[in-house]
């Protein structure tokens, strides 16, 4: 078998493949015997100037082979390789990444013998494997494929406890052969080789080739400004790649030393030395300077405690607390996704550790003992490097979509070309060489060169405005998704809602549904529940955790000291001290404590309301009715429930199974919490859903508080069901919160209800969903999903992507991460400090902001981390400053230079994408924001319609440059119309400046209803460009015709050099005059960017431009009429010119308007495509 299919998230197929020899190479024998012919048979045959044109053009060809086989990993396999069945016979492999994940690439295939640490030479396996990305694929001969390098991440607990590290010298060589050393290594490529790499690419290439025809048609200024703003434009693209990757090769294992249980005794060794499967002593460790070390590589906690700050993974500022996994059951598998409280990642700091002394592998050093899961480029912190490492190529917007259109245009170019290659060939007295240049200069006229460039520009410019947003991207191809995002979801908690929680008080415990928020007539039990059940921790003397842990402390008005133990702190209860925690898992959705209150031990559990409702001994009949009062009204209920323990000795307690602690409990009433709406959560999802978005929320929150907060922040609108299992037992049923309405579940009539109704399903729907296929037809039309696991979130995601939704995820960069990969835009919130807005006063920001964008604001923690604290954005660079007034002229002038000065420095010249640093980005999503509220994804979706409708501009504007181009150079160039090298570099200047101004406009401060056009191929862009095109053309043909009148009867040779006469004078002018007003005309401001007033720069160019012609038409300065070999234009000629120039510029501005009115940007019909889908899934099962 020649190709493999690999499971895997990064390689979809492998296609394995044998380099051929040197001579029987497809670019070696068919052009031997080529160049033989023509030394044969053609050089004597024709007259010899001939026969080096056909020589010429064989190289030409051979050097396009050869560019072919850089090009195309596919074209380079057909030529070099051949493909072998045998892996054996095979020495390189074709490796198809999956979508998104980059391109093809080949690789050498390895093989080795892993013979050490063999107890017998005949034991000695033959491995074969290939290095792609920095991850190993080795092949499986039971299952006939490639598979990532396994580590041991995925054992049973059992098989961890067991345990000692790696036992013989023979064994720590066999691990080192197989996991290599624990470390970043990437070869850091020079500037010219990076320079090399830019310049060998297909666009780069065709333009230095278009250089090189321009250059024979004696176009020299022209040809040498085009080629010196594209070594200018490639040289930045290098120097910026090469700034990103010594930025990334700073980030290393830290140099510390640790011991390691090697060969039955402790070694200290570095951290570099790691191998999967050592078992060490971790703990807080400072370098000379005071800082603390990072955690060396994944690992999973055996026996001890750890405090841990993973803000550069997650970007979760509140520490995290990591226990050991001694209390989990032996058989039971580790799961990375689900049990991360045990998992020391790779990259993170320990805060705080505690050792654990009673384990059988006692620490030399008090460490924590700690096993390594994963080392190098396998651990978190390597994934977030492969993903900003591989993500620094070249970013473009619709590429396949810009090869279509170019192939739309390249027929047109063929046409016109054929045109003039048959009457060239009808005339015996024309030169062949000369037609068939201008020939090759039609067709390549089609390719605009600065295609790549301002595409690259388009998504860079957003780029950076993010950037200085404190939003930084990891995959800049999804800024164009943005732009078409229909539905956006969220997570409630620390998203919506802030997580400052308030403790409202203690209910459940009488009859009574009222709330008893003074705390002394609540049972001490209750109040000890509250003091003692929590993860709450000290670090440097300052207590971190959970903030409703420390709400409901504060609200019992109770202290709690470092050594584990809570205490009133008026009064005279008893302290308790926390023996043994059992920490919340959000499978199970529930925590425990085992503590001891003068000499007796308790277990405290606290938990959501209907998880505690199924382990209690008797249940209060009121139960359910009081706990469903408060989630209506949006307030956050946990559980909370005790039993008594026998009397038993600490380290008995500490080694309790967890199920036995939270079984047969006693209920000890409800605490609720009050979970205040940020500020502007109502008013940010109100501007999404004004601009045609569909809001959904997402959360692991009870259905009823989701409910209620999700018609706060107008998720819904409208009267609420709830999908749940029915009361009788059988069957589902929708329920409103109050429980008036029932209506049973039909997945067929869902739709239906969707439209009267706003729909929330809780979690527990989700296996019945499943089992029943329903899926497709019901998670579509949920706007509230409730009480939900993270798997489930990842479901719901890939569910909207099936239907055809673009989407949106916005949530913390915890447990999100799933769906926040799985979304076309995942939004990541750092909890940082909220950003203050700098610069102006409040006064004149409003002033200000009518006429320009309101500057950015950036948290202190983005500011750091960018290295950039400048908060002036461009537009706002001449505002002046309080500071500022007080200054000299020659001050200030200083002030603006070094500004300048700064911000060309900080970001290079605008075409290259800022550096993300590892501090930036987040492991959980390609969008992270330092920014605690969920404005930032208005920011992103505005940035992704101004890429977006930057995009489609400048292909309407090059299509119709091209389209004129083309027929200029065919039907006038046979007219004897050609244009002057002068004039064509003036035009030239014109284009670059105007494309570079468009591509700087800015988004609006706020989002429109209007929505922007998904793709190039819609009625709107080509009747545009017909309309167009006719117009223009027809302006040109009588311009043309017009001047011929003027002109006396003379014939005019196609191949003569270019002399000034009136025809030339007036086609030029008429074709700069066509290129202004399709820049004027396509402008695409308002509703998605600064309108032509609002971006200056452009407006000022354009400007320049209808001045220049009015100065050129009028003939005022004859000199520089004459240095653009312009002849005088008569009298009458000139008045018409400037009037049909008028009339042309009204035409097409019009029917550019009543297009864009006739054919707005719709949602996408995604119901349309869940019916296909629905009934493609049912084919498929009968």
């Amino acid at each position: 078998m020649s190709r493999f299919n690999v499971d895997g998230k990064v390689v979809e197929w492998v296609d394995l493949l044998k380099k051929r020899n040197w001579p029987w190479r497809l670019d070696v024998w068919p052009f031997a015997i080529l160049y033989a012919a023509w030394l044969l048979t053609i050089v004597p045959s024709i007259d010899f100037f001939d026969a080096l044109i056909v020589f010429g053009g064989l190289v030409a060809f051979h050097m396009l082979v050869l560019l072919f086989t850089a090009w195309s990993v596919d074209f380079r396999c057909f030529v070099q390789y051949s493909k072998v069945k045998d892996i054996h016979h095979a020495d390189a492999c074709k490796v198809t990444p999956s979508k998104f994940s980059g391109s093809k690439e080949i690789v050498p295939l390895h093989f080795r013998r892993s013979s050490a640490g063999s107890p017998t030479p005949l034991l000695d396996a033959e491995e074969i494997y290939f290095d792609f990305r920095k991850q190993q694929f080795i092949f499986s001969k039971e299952r006939k494929t490639f598979c990532k390098l396994p580590y041991p991440s995925k054992e049973t607990f059992g098989y961890y406890l067991k345990n000692t590290g790696h036992g013989s010298e023979a064994k720590v060589a066999t691990a080192t052969e197989k996991w290599g050393r624990n470390v970043f290594d990437y070869p850091q490529p020079t500037f010219l080789k990076l320079m090399k790499e830019h310049c060998m690419e297909p666009f780069f290439v065709f333009q230095v080739f278009c250089v090189g025809l321009w250059c024979l048609d004696e176009f020299w200024y022209y040809s040498l400004f085009t080629l010196f703003m594209l070594f200018l434009f490639e040289s930045t693209m290098a120097k910026s790649r090469l700034k990103t990757l010594t930025e990334l090769r700073r980030v290393r294992v830290d140099a510390q030393t640790l011991m390691v249980h090697r060969c039955g005794r402790w070694v200290e060794l570095p951290g570099i030395e790691l191998l999967p499967g050592d078992v060490v002593s971790i703990g807080r460790s400072s370098g000379p300077n005071g800082e603390d070390k990072s955690v060396p590589a994944d690992m999973l906690i055996l026996a001890g405690s750890a405090i841990v700050n993973e803000a550069i993974l997650t970007g979760e500022s509140t520490p995290q607390w990591k226990v050991s996994i001694t209390g989990r059951g032996i058989g039971e598998k580790l799961s990375l996704k689900r049990d991360k409280s045990h998992i020391l990642f790779g990259g993170t700091k320990i805060l705080q550790h505690t050792p654990d002394k009673s384990f059988h592998l006692k620490t030399p050093n008090g460490g924590c003992l700690a096993v390594v899961l994963r080392t190098g480029f396998e651990t978190s912190q390597g994934k977030l490097m492969r993903t900003i490492l591989f993500s620094t190529e070249r970013v473009t917007a619709n590429s396949w979509e810009s090869g279509l259109f170019i192939l739309f245009l390249v027929i047109f170019a063929i046409i016109a070309a054929g045109y003039v290659l048959k009457k060239g060939l009808e005339d015996p007295t024309r030169s062949r060489y000369k037609l068939f240049l201008s020939c090759s200069l039609i067709i390549t006229s089609v390719i605009p060169p600065e295609l790549p460039m301002e595409l690259s520009i388009a998504v860079n410019t957003s780029l950076i405005a993010l950037a200085r947003r404190g939003i930084f991207c990891t995959e800049p191809f999804r800024i164009p998704f943005a732009g078409k995002v229909d539905i956006c979801c969220f997570d409630k908690t620390g998203t919506l809602t802030s997580d400052d929680m308030e403790f409202r008080g203690v209910v459940g415990l009488t009859d009574s549904l009222d709330l008893q928020s003074d705390m002394t007539n609540v049972p001490v039990r209750t109040v000890e529940i509250l003091a003692a059940c929590h993860a709450l921790v000290f670090v440097d003397n300052k207590m971190v955790g959970d903030p409703l842990e420390k709400a409901a402390l504060k609200g019992i008005d109770w202290t709690y000291t470092s050594d584990e133990k809570a205490m009133p702190k008026r009064g005279s209860g008893h302290a308790v001290q926390i023996v043994q925690r059992y920490h919340f898992a959000s499978h199970l959705k529930r925590m425990s404590v085992v503590v001891r209150v003068n000499e007796e031990f308790f277990a405290f559990v606290k938990g959501a309301p209907e998880t505690i409702q199924d382990r209690l001994t008797d249940l209060p009949f009121s139960y359910v009715i009081t706990f469903k009062k408060y989630t209506r009204q949006g307030s956050r209920v946990l559980a909370l429930a005790y039993k008594p323990l026998p009397d038993m000795a600490v380290s008995e307690a500490r080694s309790l199974d967890r199920d036995l602690v939270e079984n047969g409990l006693t209920f000890a009433g409800f605490a609720v919490f009050n979970c205040p709406i940020r500020a502007d959560s109502a008013s940010v999802l109100s501007e999404l859903r004004e601009s045609s978005h569909d809001l959904v929320m997402i959360t692991g929150d009870q259905a009823l508080t989701a409910c209620h907060v999700a018609s706060q922040v107008n998720i819904i609108s409208k009267s609420t069901l709830i999908l749940g299992p029915a009361r009788n037992g059988i069957g589902f049923a929708w329920v409103s919160p109050d429980e008036t309405d029932v209506i049973p579940y039909s997945d067929n009539e869902v739709e239906a209800l969707s439209d009267s109704s706003d729909l929330c399903i809780g979690g527990d729907c989700f296996e019945m969903l499943q089992q029943t296929h329903a899926v497709l037809q019901v998670i579509p039309y949920v706007k509230v999903f409730a009480r939900v696991a993270p798997e489930q979130k990842e479901l719901i995601m890939t569910t909207f992507k099936t239907v055809g939704r673009m989407t949106l995820m916005c949530g913390d960069g915890t447990n999100d991460v799933g769906a926040l990969k799985q979304a076309h835009v995942g939004v990541a919130l750092l909890n940082a400090v909220p950003p203050a807005q700098s610069g102006d006063s409040s006064a004149s920001q409003t002033s200000k902001s009518k006429s320009k964008p309101v500057k950015p604001k950036k948290s202190k923690f983005g500011s750091e981390l960018i290295g950039n604290s400048k908060s002036i954005t461009r537009s706002d660079s001449s505002a002046p400053s309080g500071s500022n007034r007080r200054l000299t002229a020659a001050e200030k002038q200083r002030q603006k230079l070094k500004q300048l000065m700064d911000e060309m420095n900080e970001e290079g010249d605008g075409r290259s994408a800022p550096i993300v640093r590892l501090g930036d980005a987040s492991m959980a999503s390609p969008f992270t924001a330092k920014d605690a509220s969920i404005a930032p994804t208005t920011d992103i979706i505005r940035q992704g319609r101004s890429t977006l409708v930057t995009t489609l501009q400048m292909f309407k504007i090059l299509g119709l440059n091209c389209l004129a181009t083309a027929y200029v150079l065919s039907v006038m160039n046979l007219d004897g119309v050609k244009l002057g090298d002068m004039q064509a570099t003036i035009s030239g200047i014109f284009t670059a400046a105007f494309f570079l101004f468009i591509s700087h406009a800015r988004p609006l401060p706020t989002l429109s209803a209007a929505r922007p056009h998904a793709n190039i191929f819609c009625a709107y862009v080509f009747l545009s460009l017909l309309g167009q095109f006719a117009v223009h053309l027809f302006f040109l043909i009588s311009a043309v015709n017009e001047a011929s009148k003027y002109m006396p009867e003379e014939c005019i040779e196609p191949d003569s050099d270019f002399h000034p006469n009136l025809v030339n004078t007036v086609s030029y002018m008429v074709n700069m005059m066509i290129q202004v007003a399709t820049f004027a005309v396509n402008y695409m401001g308002h509703p998605f960017n600064q309108s032509v007033t609002e971006n200056k720069p452009f407006m000022y160019a354009l400007l320049a431009a209808v001045g220049f012609f009015t100065v050129i038409t009028s003939d005022l300065f004859r000199g520089l009429n004459d240095w653009l070999k312009l002849v005088p234009l008569p009298e009458a000629l000139r008045g018409k010119l400037m009037i049909w120039a008028f009339l042309m510029f009204s035409t097409c501005y019009m029917w550019e308007r009543f297009l864009r009115w006739a054919f707005p940007g719709r949602m996408p019909a995604w119901k349309k495509r869940k019916q296909q889908v629905v009934a493609t899934v049912q084919k498929k099962r009968l």
